[in-house]
């Protein structure tokens, strides 16, 4: 019990932000990101309700695929691994709610500001792969996700979080069964022994502690696909939204991050070249080019960026900026995507939930004695 209960544990983590302890929220600072690929000691952490119980063998822990399909199925990771081929992927996740505090006004929920996302190494077998074997029906239109954590109150028999995607999505090579995250075995703070990644879209979707895909023939409905939605129409900044139209939150915004300098940072006196690195994904989509800027968007520099290992991979980008003299300055790094889609200096998708803000990032730092 003491393991479920259990809501701060940062054990084993690398500087991150508290953003709430019950459920157990944290996010990474920019400058943490740094890597290709994401240390598992720098990766966020997003819980919506309480720890499950840990289990003493990994390989013994079993999920089921059942409704509209011919033959369901009841498998142990250990079965997974010797039925279907591993693959290994490396891919961005990220939560819904990554830049919600950048909104104005402010909107409801965790105030993440860039961190809330890493890319991993993921090792495990395609969902695709699963579902043949387990044959599916015409009438299959969609999936819903549970996994083996309590609620916020301790309740098992409620779900925390039961979210589910499209037979399309669900059908994708890199949407995974994963076990393995960055050649270990995966963490149990990160949904260990089994979670489920679909990559691209909202991280709610990713099922920590899977027990369970129920394929269903109509959109599921179960806890958080009423509140991972964004609205049609544009709203009024502080709008409830309560009438307005609104479409479940699919891929995520292109967005890009700084990752060096960091923020906050001091040069010497006489520096005149600095070297600025970063990270940049979009979702469903491709970073298609990453610009920066020392004079608000007046003047840009194109970075060059690092092609991606495969798809949802993000792209590592650098650029060279000249400065004119000692001073302050901020450097602003905007990402474009595939559908010409750029990032905006000033959110303009304002919903109640704050979901897809994904304003250009800013990192402040000083060249010389602040005079």
């Amino acid at each position: 019990m003491q393991d479920r209960m259990s809501a701060l544990d940062l054990s084993g983590k690398d500087r991150l932000t508290v953003l709430s302890e019950a459920p157990l929220v944290a996010e990474t600072p920019e400058s943490l990101l740094d890597d290709d690929t994401t240390p598992i000691a720098r990766f966020f952490i997003r819980n919506n309700g309480l720890l499950p119980e840990r289990v003493e063998d990994p390989e013994a822990w079993r999920f089921t695929i059942d409704g509209e399909v011919e033959h369901p199925l009841d498998l142990s990771v250990a079965e997974l691994k010797s039925r279907f081929p591993a693959k290994t992927f490396r891919m961005v996740l990220e939560c819904g709610g990554n830049g919600r505090s950048f909104f104005e006004p402010k909107a409801e929920g965790n105030a993440w500001t860039n961190g809330g996302a890493g890319c991993a190494e993921w090792t495990g077998v395609s969902l695709r792969d699963v579902l043949q074997a387990a044959g599916l029906k015409n009438t299959a239109l969609f999936t819903g996700h549970f996994g083996a954590d309590p609620d916020k109150t301790g309740s098992v028999e409620r779900q925390a979080m039961s979210r589910g995607v499209p037979i399309t999505k669900a059908l994708e090579e890199h949407t995974l069964l994963a076990w393995t995250m960055n050649g270990e075995p995966l963490p149990f703070i990160h949904g260990g022994p089994l979670r489920l990644i679909v990559p691209g879209w909202p991280g709610s979707l990713s099922q920590k502690w899977l027990k369970r895909i129920w394929i269903r023939d109509r959109e599921h409905d179960g806890p958080g696909m009423t509140s991972y939605r964004v609205p049609v129409h544009p709203l009024p900044p502080g709008s409830d939204g309560t009438h307005g139209e609104t479409r479940i939150l699919e891929s995520m915004p292109v967005r890009s991050i700084i990752t060096a300098p960091a923020h906050g940072s001091s040069h010497e006196a006489g520096t005149r070249t600095i070297m600025v690195r970063g990270a940049a994904w979009a979702g469903d989509d491709a970073v298609t080019r990453v610009d920066c800027s020392i004079d608000g968007g007046a003047t840009w520099v194109s970075a060059q960026m690092t092609p991606p290992r495969n798809r949802y991979d993000w792209v590592r980008w650098t650029a060279t900026v000249e400065l004119p003299g000692d001073g302050y300055y901020e450097i602003f790094a905007r990402a474009t995507d595939s559908q010409g889609r750029a990032q905006p200096f000033r959110a303009v998708n304002w919903n109640p939930n704050g979901y897809g803000c994904n304003v250009v990032h800013r990192v402040a730092f000083m060249v010389g004695e602040v005079v």
